[in-house]
């Protein structure tokens, strides 16, 4: 007989799950040159405070420092810098002129705007997270510089890692060849790559058709071309491409889409197709990498719709990547561009309001707790906060773990560091080795809550401060409490206003690219656009869904039925991807997709209404009423 498996609960699972990678030595290169040297320098230059906040500005810059191209990198790295030295400049003056009760109240305010700007994206919440633990520290932290003074150091340091990602080549292998790919031109080393995983992306997809692996396929297809996108999307690769090797990326770029299209369909489908169909893209892959010709590619079958349409786009590709000069589709390489009212949509929205309202709780709180307690050091726990109220670090229950594991860690490493290295130059060699850590230790926030905790007590005994390992563990542990509680607290209006804003977006979008499809426009650019834009917002609505259901059940319930609601919106977008292939070929849809269609138009429907999103979202403008498209079915019409 055998025994009962006992299921780990979904929060503790998440905890103890760490991803997966490679070590990004280039990133762990920038990392040991970038706040350990500038310390290293204002130190011997008896400007040791002024070391303190260099260092600390590289650091909170090295957490952003993610794999990708080097000119996306100016926003990733220097929005964030630049909010951080705000918030410094604005903590400094408000700590040094508002009395205690009304700089608690300042805190808050900050706290609010921070917290509902972050709903907007990842580089508006690293630029939310920088601005408050920076005006913590300002607020909080005895240094003599001015807060200009203090503003400038800190960006100074997050500049000083970004001059590094630029500069620095990266060591890269060509697909074939051993010898480090120096030789091409490092500049364009992250696009490239980005570029070539779409390809092999495409090549596994089509390896995987007709296989259970196919939805977790065409799942990664999208997670490649969101990533070149967004390599693609940084300064002077705009839409006037200023080099050949940028005119070339970008049209290699436009050629993976209606080959990644016709992968779709043919994964839609759900027939194996031959072997050499993704011989291709394969070495359309190693063309990219290699920063050469393709060379003859072999021709897959032309016994469907959807094989036709790979082998038209393995043609075009080939075109494209040998004629170099010629300028793709302008539009096919633009980053999203969001307007005005789409970034005040996304920080007044439902999402942002929510998170907005807990930051501004958590941080408002943890201060006036910590002034309380009449301690001198007291940034440390509403900055804590700030990191803890994240929940694109995890969801809470499982962030609260792993920073009370990783402080308690990284607080007794530093006390038995600190008891034999000697000062300063020991506790500046510590903050190098920490510094080249941090990229690897961001696989798991455990790990980097330890490391970032080692690094910063480093630099506030370097600052002058007294060791201070044992009173950090217990005003973390009294952070995490903090957030807990606000964390469960009810909210005015509906609960998981997150999960529901991505879900609506991802309606909108994906009901956006059906009513293209069926409106038979000849506009295959658009089609690309509107596609991708459908398969992005859904990859960021399931990972929203993911988080959420690895709460607590006191949390995750709030966000039940939204998984079912994001995996019928995936069909329907994979539908309709099939859908545009066939009417490319034959003028007219089958009964199978019309079908399949009204099944889906249907079951998205009764799905919406019972996750309680409210009316059914048409279009990309708005929620109002039901979209009824008409569908060519030979003589005969169908509107579902």
């Amino acid at each position: 007989m055998s025994r009962p498996v006992l299921a780990v609960p979904p929060w503790l699972a998440h905890a103890l799950r760490a991803q997966r990678a490679p070590v990004p030595w280039s990133a762990v290169t920038r990392g040991a040159l970038a706040a350990g040297p500038l310390l290293l320098v204002a130190v011997l230059l008896d400007r040791a405070s002024v070391g303190v906040l260099a260092a600390l500005g590289a650091m909170l810059a090295g957490i952003n420092d993610r794999p990708g191209s080097r000119r996306a990198s100016v926003k990733r790295l220097g929005v964030p810098a630049l909010a951080g030295a705000a918030g410094l400049l604005v903590g400094t003056y408000a700590g040094e002129r508002v009395p205690a009760p009304a700089l608690v109240l300042v805190l808050t305010l900050l706290g609010l705007l921070a917290g509902s700007v972050s709903a907007i994206g990842p580089v508006a919440s690293g630029a939310g997270t920088q601005l408050l633990v920076a005006a913590a520290i300002g607020a909080g932290m005895p240094l003599p510089e001015s807060g200009g003074e203090r503003a400038l150091a800190f960006a100074g340091g997050a500049a000083w890692l970004l001059a590094l990602r630029l500069l620095l080549p990266t060591p890269a292998v060509v697909a074939g060849d051993a010898r480090p790919a120096f030789w091409l031109d490092f500049r364009f080393d992250g696009e490239r790559d980005a570029v070539a995983k779409v390809y092999d992306a495409i090549a596994a997809l089509l390896d995987a058709t007709g296989t259970a692996n196919a939805t977790a396929r065409r799942a990664a297809l999208t997670a490649a071309l969101d990533h070149a996108q967004d390599a693609l999307a940084g300064p002077r690769l705009r839409r006037y491409a200023s080099s050949s090797t940028e005119r070339r990326l970008h049209a290699q770029y436009a050629a993976a889409l209606p080959l990644a299209e016709a992968a779709t369909a043919l994964a839609w489908a759900g027939d194996a197709v031959p072997g050499r169909a993704a011989e291709g893209p394969r070495r359309l892959a190693a063309a990219v990498r290699a920063n050469r010709h393709t060379g003859p590619l072999p021709a897959p079958a032309r016994s469907a719709p959807a094989l036709r349409a790979l082998d038209d786009a393995l043609l075009q590709a080939a075109e494209a990547f040998d004629h170099e000069e010629e300028a793709p589709d302008k539009r096919l390489h633009r980053r999203r561009r969001r307007t005005v009212r789409s970034l005040v949509r996304g920080a007044l929205g439902s999402g942002g309001r929510e998170y907005g309202i807990r930051v501004a709780l958590c941080f408002g709180a943890s201060s006036a707790v910590a002034q309380a307690l009449h301690h001198e050091h007291w940034y440390w726990l509403p900055a804590t906060a700030v990191f803890l109220v994240k929940p694109d670090l995890g969801p809470l229950a499982s962030r609260v773990l792993c920073r009370a594991a990783g402080t308690v860690l990284g607080a007794v490493l530093f006390a038995g560091f600190a008891a034999v290295l000697p000062r300063p130059e020991g506790l500046v060699a510590l903050v190098a080795v920490c510094g080249a850590l941090i990229p690897v230790s961001t696989r798991h926030f455990a790990a980097q809550t330890g490391v970032v905790t080692v690094l910063v007590l480093a630099l506030v005994m370097v600052g002058g401060d007294p060791q201070a390992s044992w009173s950090r563990i217990a005003e973390t542990l009294l952070a995490c409490a903090i957030v807990l509680l606000v964390g469960h607290l009810p909210m005015p209006g509906q609960r998981g206003g997150g999960v529901r804003a991505r879900l609506v977006k991802a309606g909108d979008a994906a009901y956006a690219y059906l009513a293209h499809v069926l409106g038979e426009s000849d506009d295959r650019a658009r089609r690309w656009i509107l596609r991708r834009e459908a398969y992005r917002t859904l990859a960021e609505a399931h990972a929203a869904i993911g988080l959420s259901a690895a709460e607590l059940p006191a949390l995750a319930r709030h966000t039940e039925g939204t998984d079912e609601v994001a995996a019928t919106l995936e069909r329907l977008v994979d539908t309709t991807t099939a859908c545009a292939v066939h009417l490319d070929d034959t003028g007219h849809l089958t009964p199978e997709h019309t079908e399949r269609l009204t099944e889906l138009l249907h079951e998205l429907g009764e799905r919406w209404k019972r996750a309680g999103l409210g009316p059914v979202p048409v279009g990309a403008d708005g929620m109002s009423g039901s979209l009824r498209p008409r569908v060519r079915h030979g003589d005969d019409t169908v509107v579902p």
